[in-house]
């Protein structure tokens, strides 16, 4: 188990629920939002969150949708999933877009996306001439299955 080190930013915000899973095998850890905002349809909204991360060094966050807001209101996050590198310590934003067709409301503290800790590997990078082949090549989008 890795630690994942949370601070809020502001004082005002104790009564809001940190980042936590809903069930014991969740993957995500949902994401709270600290003020009440409405989004139009085809509106997009930089969502605050009012806290800062401490992700551990190979690391990364990934903020997601909430599935239920998709499919009931149109809600997604936008540049999902959205990384956050260990290296970041400003305030956790959510990328909101609204593709129903009436406006939404979040009240303070409602649940807006999920979080996912994943470890990640680096890798060094080579260039070269040549690639290995493959029965699949340079075969673009949509290419695979169709021959």
């Amino acid at each position: 188990m890795i630690e994942l080190r949370i601070k809020r930013l502001n004082d005002t915000d104790d009564d809001i629920p940190l980042p936590g899973y809903a069930t014991e095998h969740a993957a995500g850890m949902d994401i709270r939002i600290n003020q009440t905002i409405e989004i139009a349809p085809d509106q997009i909204v930089l969502a605050p969150t009012g806290i800062a991360l401490e992700i551990p060094e190979g690391y990364e966050g990934q903020v997601r949708p909430r599935s239920g807001l998709a499919a009931k209101h149109g809600i997604t996050a936008l540049n999902s999933p959205g990384t956050i590198d260990a290296d970041y310590r400003g305030e956790l934003k959510v990328i909101l877009i609204n593709h129903g067709k009436e406006t939404v409301r979040f009240q303070r503290g409602e649940r807006i996306a999920q979080l996912i800790i994943s470890k990640y590997e680096r890798v060094e990078i080579t260039e070269v001439d040549d690639l290995a082949e493959t029965v699949r090549a340079a075969g673009g989008f949509g290419h695979t299955g169709t021959h």
